[in-house]
């Protein structure tokens, strides 16, 4: 059984919020998601192009250190892919990432996908960065456990715009 999380979002609507594990019929629309102007630049990112993205996942898929999950939001008899959550390495530690599309912003369903993925992705420690400007996802991954460990400069990269950078750790 798929874990899922039933609560009402900040907007009051009710819902359950469940992940799953990413298939390849959701790269399109994860794609689209991760596309979105606003998002990369809250996260300091640079959109990928739809060829890269999809070659990505592809790796992804048969990367035993990946875990990759799909947010959906069910209301009803619907259900909505709103993000997406993962494990992976980075810098040769376990790390985490998430994305919400930006229509869901602000209704609680980062923190409440991230314990639902905290409960089932249980390698500790477990690091995350984020943008320092990012108050929101630097306010989720505190709400959820993780503890700053300071901040640093990122340089640009193909996927990284220079930013500063706050790095999070959960033991």
């Amino acid at each position: 059984m798929q874990p899922s999380h039933e609560s009402k979002t900040r907007d009051g609507t009710s819902g359950s919020i469940r992940l799953r594990r990413v298939e390849p019929r959701d790269l399109g629309l994860l794609y689209e998601i991760q596309a979105q102007p606003d998002g990369n630049d809250m996260a300091g990112t640079k959109p990928r192009p739809r060829e890269a993205f999809f070659a990505a996942w592809e790796k992804h898929f048969t990367d035993p250190g990946v875990s990759g999950w799909v947010i959906e939001r069910h209301a009803g008899d619907a259900a909505e892919i709103v993000g997406s959550i993962s494990r992976f390495v980075a810098d040769g530690h376990d790390s985490m990432g998430y994305w919400i599309a930006q229509d869901h912003w602000g209704k609680g369903i980062a923190s409440r996908a991230l314990t639902l993925f905290l409960a089932q992705e249980t390698c500790r420690p477990l690091h995350a960065t984020t943008a320092k400007n990012n108050a929101a996802s630097r306010k989720i991954l505190e709400r959820c456990g993780f503890e700053c460990l300071g901040f640093r400069f990122g340089e640009e990269t193909e996927r990284y715009l220079p930013r500063d950078i706050a790095d999070f750790v959960l033991r």
